[in-house]
């Protein structure tokens, strides 16, 4: 008998960001006009998702999502193309006075947690590890002689990864990246000495009729041994609301409008009923919802 948490989805509360006015002397509106957004590439099949809704929902918006590594997406926003990003972190404390120090006020919020998938070849006997076998295997002393791969050189994953596992160290020789999640997929499906960090997305088994949050076969995903509870957990989305699953992350939007724009819009429609239920949908973790989770026994 083994014990997973299950999570019931309940009544969202969405937040109302701006008002629903929309003064004509501006060029667009929360449902109405044209605007670039750039966002972390790493998230791209679930803010898809995102835009084929909102588009159905809003005719008179044009939303054009560039996905970028997490380096350009900020680049994009201080060059002030793109006012609205998606990313994994917040501005920081330096960033904030230089927005302000050009009379620019802006606004961030969570929107879903995610997990970075820990991913080797199905012939590899390492399917569990604790985060100093990680930190071993990134920075290439590991027992076992791993080809390291992320998704590109100025992602997300990897900042996450540098600052939550190996504090400081660099990462070994043996590290290299692709030229995207899926490309670190196939990598890894057909190296056996390849261990691969993706997002949660890419091995999630989409075809799953019962929505389980089963993960893809061709590849296996590591169990990593949690701090909090001394237990190997995989990134299930319980594991990843409670924030016990330990390579959890967030993702925030990061707005720059001074108005009710498109850009706030989409921002609204992230953090309302419906993009909160389409980030449940995709295995992630919704932050603006309310939830209920308790265990539930399953027989084998």
């Amino acid at each position: 008998m083994h014990y997973l948490r299950s999570i019931l989805f309940a009544a969202v509360a969405s937040m109302t960001l701006l008002s629903c006015d929309d003064a004509p002397k501006f060029p667009d509106g929360l449902g109405k006009g044209v605007i670039d957004i750039s966002a972390d590439e790493t998230f791209q099949p679930i803010i898809e998702e995102q835009k084929r809704v909102f588009d159905s929902s809003y005719p008179e918006a044009k939303i054009t999502i560039h996905y970028k590594t997490e380096a350009e997406c900020f680049k994009d926003y201080f060059e002030n193309k793109a006012r609205i990003i998606l990313v994994t972190r917040e501005l920081t404390k330096d960033e904030k006075a230089a927005c302000e120090s050009r009379k620019l006020w802006p606004s961030s919020l969570s929107l879903a947690r995610d997990g970075v998938a820990v991913i080797v070849n199905k012939e590899s006997e390492d399917t569990v590890l604790d985060m100093n076998g990680l930190k071993g295997i990134l920075t290439g002393v590991y027992k076992k002689k791993y080809t390291v791969v992320f998704d590109n050189q100025g992602s997300s994953a990897v900042q996450y990864v540098t600052d939550s596992v190996l504090r400081g160290e660099k990462l070994g020789a043996n590290v290299f990246a692709a030229k995207g999640n899926a490309d670190v997929v196939d990598y890894v499906m057909k190296n056996p000495n390849a261990i691969g960090f993706v997002g949660l997305q890419y091995v999630s088994d989409s075809t799953d009729p019962n929505n389980t949050g089963e993960f893809i076969k061709s590849v296996k995903v590591v169990a990593l041994k949690s701090d909090k509870t001394g237990e190997f957990l995989q990134p299930y989305q319980a594991y990843i609301a409670l924030k016990t699953y330990p390579l959890t992350r967030t993702l925030y939007y990061v707005n720059s409008e001074s108005y009710p724009g498109l850009g706030t819009g989409f921002a609204n429609f992230l953090a309302g009923q419906r993009g909160q239920l389409i980030f449940f949908h995709a295995h992630l973790f919704p932050t603006r919802s309310e939830m209920v989770i308790r265990e539930a026994a399953i027989k084998q």
